[in-house]
């Protein structure tokens, strides 16, 4: 099922969308897509439930994210683009929660930024917690699936020293949704097409298959380090055509729009801003 939370930022509520894609609202079945719901997600009969009217704002499709967990330079075609050799050991760095935003919502530059650039990744949402968790039972810690953009400041992320979470925190670097589409709907998360385009071009065509860490091992890995709680979401790392791989590089400027697109897990749309 394709689950979702819609409302303005603050007030959002829980929904489903229909056969025909219309929201459902599902605030009287559950109080939200958070905690413990998340390992036994409600599948009611959409038609029992209230249709949504309007075009209401989406948001982040699970409450109360406690951590947003990054994995860099996984994919073999991206590391290929950049020039650097494929990591032994998953890359791991963090995003700050106050970066998360709406799918729809705008991507705001901070100020002094100079090279904004975009990455459209796999995300994992853990249903439940997992603690030394194998390699083959680490999908059943997984609720499902959705769509995030690491947005990136390259200068803050690689000339300023220190580690990447500089440049990967700024406030609305973390868009995601719009859904989240449970596991077993989803199926071979390892199958699935991913597509940027900036300004209506693509920038961006890959395939989970070409993951170098498979969502598997990426689970299992994470939480020999971490215990992953339910609500956490993993940025499992991008396909190659980021800006910073283009010749010569393109960096996001303000009026950009961003088009992202999974398979089996919807678009994400935002306009760049300057803040």
């Amino acid at each position: 099922m394709r689950y979702l939370r819609y409302g303005e930022i603050g007030a959002e509520k829980p929904g489903l969308l229909d056969g025909e894609g219309r929201i459902r609202d599902l605030s009287g079945v559950i109080g939200d897509l958070s905690g413990k719901v998340l390992g036994a997600l409600p599948q009611p009969d959409p038609e029992s439930l209230p249709l949504v009217e309007g075009s209401p704002r989406i948001g982040v499709p699970v409450a109360g994210i406690g951590k947003l967990v990054a994995i860099g330079l996984n994919y073999s075609d991206h590391a290929a683009e950049a020039g650097m050799a494929e990591p032994s050991e998953p890359i791991v760095f963090m995003k700050a929660t106050s970066c998360i935003s709406g799918p729809y919502d705008p991507v705001y530059l901070p100020r002094g930024a100079l090279k904004g650039d975009w990455e459209v990744e796999l995300g994992i949402v853990i249903g439940r917690e997992a603690k030394y968790v194998s390699e083959q039972d680490a999908l059943d810690y997984v609720a499902g699936y959705t769509i995030v953009n690491d947005v990136s400041e390259r200068a803050f992320q690689i000339e300023r020293g220190g580690n990447w979470t500089k440049g990967k925190s700024c406030d609305t670097f973390g868009p995601i949704g719009p859904w989240l589409v449970s596991a077993d709907e989803v199926g071979d998360p390892q199958s699935l097409a991913l597509e940027l385009d900036l300004n209506g071009e693509r920038a961006q065509t890959g395939s989970s298959a070409k993951m170098i860490f498979s969502v598997r091992q990426i689970v299992s890995y994470l939480s020999q380090m971490m215990r992953l709680e339910p609500g956490d979401v993993i940025a499992t790392g991008t396909p190659p055509g980021v800006g910073m791989g283009m010749t010569p590089p393109r960096y996001l400027r303000e009026g950009d729009v961003m088009d992202l697109r999974i398979e089996r897990l919807g678009h994400q749309r935002q306009e760049v801003r300057q803040d």
